[in-house]
């Protein structure tokens, strides 16, 4: 019984000095993020496969974007700087997939042109991982991985 009483007083005092976190209701999508470089894909369907389970979330593929060159009024701090958001030539698109296991799954990527011709069938593995948009002590959000097509039609996950 004495043992008992000790432990529980240590353990009382070890969560008292312990500094409290917050924790966001901030999430994360769980899925698979698709990069495409490869002239005339318009669009892109996706079939991803683990542990004898199959689902085809839909895709929409849209103009990617990244960051233009900075432009500054001065250099004191009450001037103003901003960037514009520039197209890159590529595609971008997600895939939601609710259940996605934080570990290897097939995914199979079809992108066709603006005629619907076929302009990659690849089947690919690919790794998910637990994403924690707070931080590991506030639990995960979800398991995410991308998809990266090359100018060349190569296909990559994203690291």
């Amino acid at each position: 019984m004495r043992i008992i009483a000790v432990v529980t007083a240590l353990l009382a005092l070890c969560a008292c000095s312990a500094e409290p976190r917050a924790c966001t209701l901030i999430g994360s999508r769980p899925g698979i993020g698709l990069d495409v470089e490869l002239p005339g894909a318009t669009s892109a369907a996706v079939e991803i496969c683990w542990d004898g389970t199959c689902t085809e979330p839909a895709v929409r593929l849209t103009p990617a974007t990244s960051h233009g060159p900075q432009t500054c009024t001065g250099t004191s701090p009450t001037d103003t700087c901003g960037v514009s958001v520039v197209p890159t030539g590529g595609l971008t698109g997600f895939a939601d997939v609710a259940n996605l296991p934080a570990k290897a799954v097939t995914v199979t990527l079809v992108l066709t042109d603006a005629t619907g011709a076929v302009v990659l069938d690849e089947t690919t593995t690919a790794t998910p991982k637990m994403v924690y948009p707070n931080g590991e002590a506030c639990g995960g959000g979800g398991a995410q991985t991308g998809l990266v097509v090359s100018a060349a039609g190569v296909v990559t996950e994203r690291a």
